[in-house]
């Protein structure tokens, strides 16, 4: 950070102090006045409804979101807190949206506000249907690699970073390092959990902008089912041991036409809440991979289910006390697919620059490209120019839903394969989706045309000056 970045940091860090000791006082009554510098600070960021929207839910004492506000007071460490505001909200929110779209414009790309990369490829587990499994102790990216990444990124306003693998955590150290390094970005990894110990939860707190997603896939037997016999209860421990600590953790969900219903079940989503878990990020399970199992699709009606489910959980009257996220369902509120530096993008453990932790196939690697020259080269600039894949954003993926999509694009862009034990060609990949994405077409449309959406403003390629003159848009 420059001189004027530190001192603007401080400024504001001293300025959370006192409002954290403030809301300490008197919680619901203060807990506007918190609000209210936040709005400054995300500098209209997020739309005015959803702030006004949260002052109303503080008034209230029975809404969902004002419990999740007061469980986040109550068990996370201060400093902690303290420090993931000034990187979400100061570092992310005003500094990183800002330069995102101003180099947007400037270079006529995509440009992410989130990056997930794999610091390694080996797992201390071989889970059902998990890619992840099959890749073994081949790669692993190093530190110096990492930290050019993420320097690299915060230069283009990328300031939120995750951790996938692999298990991330056999690299914990160099990932404790980079929160050190980059204290204006904010970091997450996705993690079974067992290697989370007291040190590790020690250095969480320390550095402050660092949080993790623990896998779980329902209940003890259904998650042990898939995740191996003991996987459950370690889980269930490191989440005692995190609160225990004051650190921020959610849960990270895949689900699969034999646990959709467990993970989203009222007894299940309590006993979450009540061990600490903050946010839940869901997945749809993606057939990736020689090892993949198809049949772990979820049918249409249990994706109808999941979307209704969802605004169930989300609702704040009736919902949980948690921040739900399904990377499938709610593309209504982000403009259909995120991938190919949209809003995010993946490196893998080889240093590939992939378009979607899901989609293993690239023309550019970090130790040959730069982020930009990634950014700018046919197979990202592919997904520029598709994007929306689909203007229904209930199927919003190139590869599940619109499996055609991710052929064309890999057979004008010439991409190669990077899985990384054998090779997958798109053909491959997209055949074991095309029963799903004929099968589900008609009734997301059902859906699609019954239910009212939100607007998330987005602008595509097809928007700008170039794409209206390339599709004949005079509008």
């Amino acid at each position: 950070m420059t001189i004027k970045e530190k001192a603007e940091r401080a400024a504001v860090g001293t300025t959370l102090d006192g409002l954290l000791k403030y809301v300490d006082k008197d919680p619901k009554k203060n807990l506007t006045k918190l609000l209210d510098v936040a709005e400054k600070l995300l500098a209209g960021t997020f739309p005015k409804k959803y702030l006004d929207a949260t002052r109303a839910a503080i008034q209230n004492g029975d809404n969902v979101y004002y419990q999740l506000a007061m469980n986040v007071l109550n068990d996370l460490d201060r400093g902690m807190l303290k420090k993931m505001l000034l990187a979400m909200g100061l570092g992310a929110g005003v500094k990183g949206t800002k330069a995102v779209r101003e180099n947007r414009e400037i270079y006529k790309c995509n440009i992410p506000f989130l990056l997930l990369m794999d610091p390694t490829s080996a797992c201390n587990m071989k889970c059902k249907g998990c890619w992840a499994a099959e890749y073994g102790h081949k790669n692993s990216l190093t530190y110096d690699e990492m930290s050019s990444v993420v320097s690299q990124g915060r230069e283009l306003g990328t300031h939120l970073y995750m951790f996938t693998g692999g298990e991330p955590l056999i690299r914990k150290d160099d990932i404790i390092r980079l929160c050190e390094t980059y204290p204006d970005c904010a970091f997450l990894a996705y993690t079974n959990g067992t290697l989370i110990d007291e040190k590790f939860c020690d250095d969480m707190v320390r550095v402050g902008n660092f949080a993790v997603a623990i896998s779980v896939e329902g209940e003890e037997k259904v998650s042990d089912e898939r995740r191996g016999e003991g996987h459950y209860q370690k889980a269930i421990e490191a989440m005692k041991l995190l609160k225990s600590k004051g650190c921020l953790f959610g849960i990270s969900v895949c689900y699969t036409r034999d646990n959709i219903y467990s993970v989203t079940s009222d007894e299940f989503l309590d006993n979450m809440v009540d061990l600490g878990v903050k946010f839940g990020l869901y997945f749809n399970y993606m057939p990736v991979g020689h090892d993949a199992v198809p049949e772990l699709i979820t049918t249409p009606e249990q994706r109808e289910y999941i979307y209704y489910r969802m605004k169930e959980l989300r609702n704040s009257k009736t919902g949980k006390p948690m921040f739900f996220m399904d990377f499938q369902s709610d593309g209504e509120y982000v403009g259909g697919c995120i991938a190919g530096g949209r809003n995010y993008f993946h490196i893998n453990s080889a240093g590939d620059m992939e378009p979607c932790v899901f989609i293993h196939f690239s023309d550019s690697n970090i130790r040959t490209h730069t982020l930009l020259e990634g950014l700018r080269n046919p197979l990202f600039m592919a997904f520029r120019h598709d994007q929306p894949f689909n203007d229904n954003h209930l199927r919003p993926c190139p590869m599940l839903e619109n499996p055609e999509k991710l052929r064309d694009i890999c057979g004008r862009t010439g991409v190669k394969s990077t899985n990384l034990i054998r090779e997958e060609t798109a053909e491959m990949l997209c055949s074991k989706c095309d029963k799903f994405a004929k099968e589900w077409a008609p009734r997301a449309e059902e859906i699609w045309k019954i239910n009212t959406h939100p607007n998330p403003k987005t602008q595509y390629y097809r928007d700008t000056p170039e794409g209206r003159a390339e599709f004949g848009n005079k509008e």
